[in-house]
């Protein structure tokens, strides 16, 4: 079918819930659908339902029978947080329809799984990515972990790094006050509690903290940030705003002095980028592809966990007005080298291209 100057190709694109979900995950999922259409591809989303990666049966089944009715033959791209759960709809769908699994990072490496909750997935989802003839993930780390982890073959798998947009305009804080932004679902993986940990050695510097992420995702999660904030008697410093609209996420990053989070693990950190397109320091952690998105004269990066390197980070950045402008200058040289959306759309369409 040809549309104006395009020749129009067919996509079915499943993902886990409501697409405007307000994560880097499903952020990254709607850019390339938005991007992929200004290429030429009709995208048909289709939503699998909620509850991934735990749905209950019910949802399992409606899963399967939405991914059914796409018609054969049709390129289907399945989101990782649904597909490593449904092995065998995976199984099923590529014997009918060209598929490719969406990787943002793999589930089994979520924190606060008990041992057998962690193989139970690492086994779903090694199964469902044999099942794809074509596999896109968002970073070179991601890409190691699924050949030497899960047996995926490297000529099978496509790196699409998310794309960044450009620098934004900042109004950083003349009061003396630092003000550090952390942005993410209130989840364990996301280290509030090394965080909250951390700044609470801090009490004699001048900072306010705000929190910006989904508290729905984790409920236990959200309440042990409320309590280790209220434990610690800091409740005039730390504000938690859950989720927020686009516009005022864009507010927040502006008026931010430096950018902190403690990640155990990143599939890549689109917030990391984020804070570099804004020109915000980094103070984050040497976790999965964080390395790959901060670079070392842009953040300071120290192992995931420890609460004490975490702290003397901050104590640095938060102290030297003069390193932060200098990390500034560097995180937007940074950010600078990061691909355009419309360049990371480019590079799934190629692995969409490379489906029989």
């Amino acid at each position: 079918m040809v549309r104006g100057q395009f020749v129009v190709k067919h996509l079915a694109f499943a993902v886990p819930g409501d697409l405007a979900t307000p994560t880097g995950g499903y952020a990254y999922d709607r850019r390339i659908i938005a991007e992929l259409g200004q290429l030429g591809w009709q995208v048909d989303v289709v939503d699998l339902g909620q509850g991934f990666p735990w749905p209950d049966q019910a949802t399992r089944s409606s899963a399967r029978t939405r991914l059914l009715v796409t018609p054969t033959g049709r390129r289907v791209v399945v989101d990782g947080l649904a597909l490593g759960v449904l092995p065998e709809t995976a199984s099923e769908i590529a014997g009918r329809n060209p598929l490719l699994a969406l990787v943002h990072h793999p589930l089994a490496l979520e924190r606060g799984l008990s041992l057998a909750q962690a193989e139970a997935l690492r086994g779903s989802e090694r199964a469902a990515l044999a099942a794809a003839q074509q596999v896109v993930v968002t970073s070179a780390t991601t890409a190691r972990l699924l050949g030497s982890d899960y047996g995926v073959p490297a000529e099978r798998i496509t790196v699409a790094t998310p794309g960044s947009d450009p620098a934004r305009s900042m109004r950083r804080s003349q009061d003396g006050m630092v003000r550090l932004l952390s942005v993410g679902a209130v989840v364990p993986r996301k280290g509030f509690d090394v965080l909250i940990a951390a700044l609470a050695t801090l009490s004699d510097l001048p900072w306010r903290l705000t929190i910006v992420g989904d508290r729905t995702r984790d409920r236990d999660a959200a309440l042990q940030l409320d309590n280790a904030i209220a434990r610690h008697g800091l409740g005039d410093r730390i504000a938690t705003l859950g989720a927020v609209s686009q516009e005022q996420l864009e507010q927040f990053y502006a008026e931010a002095d430096v950018f902190a989070l403690a990640s155990h693990f990143e599939g890549y950190g689109m917030a990391y980028a984020e804070a570099l397109a804004h020109g915000l320091p980094v103070i984050g952690t040497s976790a999965g592809a964080i390395p790959e998105t901060v670079p070392p004269e842009a953040g300071l990066l120290v192992a995931a966990g420890d609460v004490s390197a975490f702290a003397s980070a901050l104590r640095c950045l938060i102290s030297d007005g003069d390193l932060r402008r200098c990390m500034a200058i560097a995180a937007r040289a940074g950010a600078a080298q990061l691909p355009t959306w419309r360049q990371s759309a480019e590079t799934f369409a190629r692995a969409l291209e490379k489906l029989a």
